[in-house]
């Protein structure tokens, strides 16, 4: 294949190096630089904050047809069975909006859910909120890929990211809240690397057992 282009993209050219000094680049950076600057951001130990400050992501490959480990996703009630404490989904009278309840905690709180799902690009998005339906902010952002085109051979691979929402900090809604109730979702938030990651292993486990079994991925109850 050829190329007609016979001038250079002018990439860049509208800003000026000084004044983006830390974006680094060949035509500013020599390779000896870029080295040892990859190099000395390599540790053996790294802070928490850094690592888990505002985002969070978990991966792992899942031995589940992409697709079918999509669906059953994109169905909210299969984080009854995946995660480590939302029971009980209700549909509300607002279609696809549905209610639980979150065993996080000593108490039993109300956890509202709104799966958003692209089959095209097979990303499940559930809008969740304690307490109250009307502001879905905590948002868990999940993509399946096929890893026959990533890794090469045939199943998924998982991405889920979560975003530190500035709400973990103070419950936006404490009218909405139960007068005893004590842990705010937030007090959560260190331990969320870890709980997601037990939970993402539950998915790993639940569809691969049902894969290799020849049952259903969504199970016959979510149908």
């Amino acid at each position: 294949m050829t190329s007609t282009r016979t001038t250079p993209l002018p990439a860049l050219s509208d800003i000026a190096p000084e004044d983006i000094p830390t974006v680094h680049r060949i035509e500013n950076t020599s390779r000896e630089e870029g080295t040892a600057m990859v190099v000395d951001m390599l540790r053996s130990v790294y802070p928490h904050q850094q690592m888990y400050g505002d985002y969070i992501t978990v991966h792992d490959y899942i031995d589940c047809p992409p697709r079918e480990l999509y669906d059953y996703l994109a169905d909210t009630r299969s984080l009854e069975e995946w995660t480590g404490s939302l029971r009980g989904f209700t549909e509300t009278d607002e279609p696809g909006l549905w209610l639980a309840y979150d065993r996080i905690g000593d108490d039993q709180t109300e956890i509202y859910t709104r799966t958003v799902a692209n089959p095209e690009a097979m990303t499940v998005d559930y809008h969740c909120a304690w307490d109250q339906g009307r502001h879905l902010w905590m948002v868990y952002l999940m993509r399946v890929i096929d890893a026959q085109v990533v890794l090469d051979k045939p199943g998924s691979v998982v991405l889920w990211t979560n975003c530190h929402h500035p709400f973990y900090e103070n419950n936006p809604y404490p009218d909405a809240a139960p007068a005893d109730r004590k842990p705010w979702v937030g007090d959560f938030w260190d331990m969320f690397p870890a709980g997601h990651l037990v939970e993402l292993h539950n998915l790993k486990a639940i569809a691969e057992y049902r894969h290799a079994n020849g049952l259903p991925v969504t199970p016959e109850w979510m149908q």
